[in-house]
């Protein structure tokens, strides 16, 4: 017991009353042995990892080496230098507020169009919720056998967070469709303690609703990335546009998972066949991978016609007859003029290289059917209409 923090252990006794508020007056009752073993955070008595994670003072924590109980804080600025930092180790019951007075909660204002007011909302750039329940997730699913520490990045508009191991679930779509906790976790002591303690809801419905506070907000949904053995988790604390994210937000035929793909297809990540499968099958995307662009009547209702537009061009047939008119009108074109006169109509979702291939094979088809022919050949050459 000489190796746990008091002050620590008060806060605990304090988050747990809080939990189970119908058993105040026998939890207030308890010593502190009879309290932590309740709680699930020692086992008759004795001391366990969960306990110095938690609970433990800070010359305390080389009792769960190789493993490592520490959160870095680092601010940086729109050049991405580091301006400010700090490392805090257990007891991670106070780190977690220590680590949320650092971070610049700053108010957010902006029109929300759906209001049809004058006068901006006045919001948190982050809700607090959200803050706590991505460092909580960090603490309690951490693999403490890699021996690294957790991470809390700060820029301007976003926060990421990140912490070592693979994520269990294996996928955010599988958490995000599920009604259902998860079978197993990493470290099931201790995220048990933490779920007593209400630092963190199941894995399941805390991060569901950080989505949705996110999506309540207009703001973008949290990014994961869960590559290279870890868990990273951006939450970005700003509208990066106010037509696309109120429709989507607004949408009450759209599900969450719907809402992530579409989240991440605007912010330019690569979705798998299978997510593109579930996407086009709802009429919520059109083109072929790798160049896929939401559909006509998402864009329409989101401001984005001109976006849509230019993403699908104008169809084969289209490009052709207006191909086929320049050439009756001018008698002869290069096929530098060609290029010039057909490039901002193809798709600009092609590369320079896609779509010089494009209007090669619309040359050979045309000259194929007769309609048009060539004198030469190369950059040069010059075509003429049939």
């Amino acid at each position: 017991m000489e190796d746990l923090d008091p002050a620590a252990i008060a806060k605990a006794r304090e988050l747990y009353t809080k939990a189970h508020e119908e058993k105040t007056d026998e939890i207030a009752s308890w010593d502190d042995i009879t309290f932590l073993n309740k709680a699930r955070i020692t086992i008759r008595g004795k001391i366990t990892n969960t306990a110095i994670v938690l609970l433990g003072k800070e010359e305390s924590e080389h009792l769960i080496s190789p493993a490592v109980a520490k959160i870095k804080w680092i601010l940086r600025g729109q050049d991405n230098i580091e301006r400010d930092y700090m490392i805090v180790s257990c007891p991670f019951v106070l780190a977690v507020d220590r680590i949320y007075n650092k971070i610049r909660n700053l108010k957010y204002r902006y029109i929300n169009p759906e209001h049809k007011t004058l006068f901006p909302e006045e919001i948190d750039t982050y809700e607090p919720y959200v803050i706590r329940e991505a460092l909580n997730n960090a603490i309690a699913h951490q693999d403490y056998t890699l021996g690294g520490q957790i991470n809390v990045v700060e820029y301007d508009d976003k926060l990421v967070f990140s912490n070592k191991g693979s994520f269990i679930p294996g996928n955010i779509e599988r958490v995000l469709i599920s009604d259902a906790p998860e079978e197993q976790y990493r470290n099931q002591f201790l995220a048990t303690a933490m779920v007593g303690l209400k630092m963190v809801d199941t894995i399941g419905s805390g991060i569901r609703k950080m989505y949705y506070y996110q999506r309540q907000r207009l703001f973008p949904l949290p990014d994961y990335d869960l590559s290279n053995n870890r868990v990273e988790v951006t939450i970005t604390g700003k509208i990066l546009d106010m037509n696309y994210a109120n429709i989507l937000a607004q949408n009450t035929d759209l599900s969450l998972l719907d809402i992530e793909l579409l989240n991440r297809l605007q912010l330019g990540k690569t979705l798998s066949d299978e997510e593109i499968t579930r996407l086009r099958n709802k009429h919520l995307i059109e083109g072929r991978k790798p160049k896929v662009y939401i559909a006509k009547h998402i864009a329409q209702k989101v401001g984005q016609k001109i976006e849509y537009s230019g993403h699908k061009g104008l169809g084969n047939k289209r490009c052709e007859e207006f191909l086929l008119t320049a050439l009756r009108d001018h008698k002869s074109l290069s096929r530098k003029e060609i290029d010039e006169l057909l490039w901002p109509l193809l798709p600009d979702l092609l590369n320079e290289k896609q779509k010089k291939d494009k209007i090669t094979n619309m040359l050979i088809k045309l000259r194929k059917l007769e309609k048009i022919s060539n004198k030469s050949k190369g950059p040069n050459s010059d075509w003429f209409i049939n």
